[in-house]
C-alpha cells in the first residue's frame, strides 16, 4: 500500500543535509572515550554561566510565549531595528525555510554560492523553486562579476553567507556595496550572518549596509556560534519591513522556539563580555591553526569564522575516516567539485594540537600512496 502511495517529489528527491557526526556515534563506532568534535562549528568554550543560572528558572509545564516578545525586545535594543521586523527561529535554519515559504513559487528561481550551505538549496527545492548556483573563483573568493550576471535573470531570491560557510572569508565593504547596487527590486537578498561575531574589524556590519539601502533583504543570526547555545536552538532574523517579517512569522509553526532557548538567548545577550573573550580565544587559535595548516603546503582559504576549510589533497571521505580513527570528527565536503576539502571547527588549543598532528600524518600517508603509484 505504501508504494502507491504518491509522495512530494519536491520533497522527496532532496538531497540529505550534512550533518556532523554526533560524539555518541563517533564513541560508538571507535571505541574511543575522548573525542575531538570539530565538525559542526560549536563554542570550544560552551556558553555564558549566566545561562545556567536563568535555566535554573525554567517551568517547563508551562507553554513558551510564541511571539518570543522579551528575547525580541533585547535584540530590538541590541540592533536598533523595530522587534516587529525580528522574526525568532528554532535555529536561523527555522528562518531560511520560512523566508523561502513566504516568497517562493512552484518554478521560482533561487541562486546560491558554490561551495555553500546546503539549506540554501534543500529549502527552496523543496518548496518547488529551481537552483542556480554561483561558483567562487578557483581561489575560493567572491566572484562579483558571477553575482551581478546571476543577478540580473532577477531570481526570487539570493542566498549569500558571508562570512562564507563552508569557506570562510566574508565580503569586504566595497563588495558589500556592489552587491547591494546588483540587486533587482524583484529580488530578496538573504544574507546569513551566522558567524558575523568572529569577523575582525574591518569586516562590514550587514544588518547596518543594509538597513541604509532600498532593497529586500533578511539577515540572518544565530546564538549557535559564538554564544555558544547550539544545542537549544534559537536564531533570528531581521527583515527589510515589518510585512515580509509578519510573513516569514506566519510561515512558521506556532510555539516554535522553547522557553529554555528563549531564556538562554536572553541571559547571552546579558553577557556580551563573555561571548567577547571566548571569539577572541578562538580567533586566536585560528590563526595559529592556519599557519600551520599552511606549512604544510595545504591549500586553507582565509577565513573570518571559527573553522576553517582546507584542501587535504585527497578524497574528504577517506580523510573523515583517518581523522575518526584518531578521534577526531571532522566533517568532509560532499559537493562534487570540492570532494577533496574538509571543513574543521577550531577547538580548543588541546584539540587543535591533536587535529595537526593527524592531518600531518594523513599528507604523509598521501604522499606514501601516491609514489607507491
Amino acid at each position: 500500500m505504501a508504494e502507491t502511495l504518491r509522495l512530494n517529489p519536491n520533497v522527496a528527491e532532496l538531497p540529505p543535509y550534512n550533518a556532523g557526526m554526533n560524539i555518541a556515534v563517533a564513541r560508538s563506532k571507535t571505541g574511543l572515550t575522548e573525542i575531538a568534535a570539530l565538525a559542526s562549528n560549536e563554542n570550544p568554550y560552551g556558553c555564558s554561566p549566566k545561562v545556567a543560572v536563568a535555566l535554573a528558572n525554567l517551568d517547563p509545564s508551562r507553554y513558551a510565549d510564541p511571539a518570543c516578545l522579551i528575547l525580541r525586545d533585547a535584540l530590538s535594543k541590541k540592533l536598533g531595528v523595530a522587534g516587529s521586523r525580528i522574526v525568532i527561529g528554532n535555529g536561523s535554519e527555522e528562518m531560511i525555510a520560512a523566508v523561502c515559504r513566504a516568497v517562493l513559487r512552484p518554478f521560482s528561481t533561487v541562486v546560491a554560492m558554490t561551495p555553500g550551505f546546503g539549506l540554501h538549496e534543500i529549502e527552496p527545492r523543496a518548496n518547488g523553486a529551481k537552483i542556480v548556483k554561483v561558483p567562487m573563483t578557483k581561489d575560493l573568493r567572491f566572484d562579483l562579476e558571477a553575482m551581478r550576471i546571476a543577478l540580473k535573470k532577477k531570481p526570487s531570491i539570493f542566498f549569500i553567507s558571508s562570512p562564507s560557510n563552508p569557506v570562510g572569508p566574508a565580503l569586504k565593504q566595497s563588495q558589500l556595496s556592489h552587491l547591494i547596487a546588483a540587486v533587482p527590486r524583484e529580488t530578496l537578498l538573504v544574507f546569513d550572518e551566522a558567524y558575523f561575531e568572529f569577523c575582525d574589524e574591518n569586516t562590514p556590519d550587514g544588518l547596518k549596509m543594509l538597513a541604509d539601502s532600498a532593497i529586500s533583504y533578511v539577515v540572518l543570526r544565530t546564538f549557535s556560534k559564538a554564544y555558544g547555545l547550539a544545542g537549544l536552538r534559537v536564531g533570528y532574523a531581521v527583515a527589510s519591513d515589518e510585512r515580509l517579517a509578519q510573513t516569514m512569522s506566519s510561515a512558521k509553526t506556532p510555539f516554535n522556539v522553547n522557553a529554555a532557548a528563549q531564556l538562554a538567548a536572553v541571559a547571552a545577550l546579558e553577557d556580551e563580555n563573555w561571548m567577547r573573550a571566548s571569539v577572541a580565544s578562538v580567533i586566536s587559535e585560528r590563526k595559529r591553526m592556519a599557519i600551520a595548516i599552511a606549512s604544510l603546503e595545504l591549500f586553507v582559504p582565509e577565513s573570518q569564522t571559527n573553522f576553517l576549510f582546507i584542501d587535504v589533497g585527497g578524497d574528504s571521505a577517506m580523510a573523515f575516516d583517518h581523522f575518526l580513527s584518531h578521534g577526531i570528527i571532522v566533517k568532509p565536503w560532499k559537493e562534487p567539485e570540492f570532494a577533496s576539502f574538509i571543513r574543521v571547527t577550531v577547538g580548543l588549543a588541546a584539540e587543535n594540537d591533536r587535529f595537526l598532528k593527524a592531518l600531518r600524518l594523513l599528507k604523509d600517508k598521501l604522499c606514501e600512496a601516491k609514489v607507491a603509484s
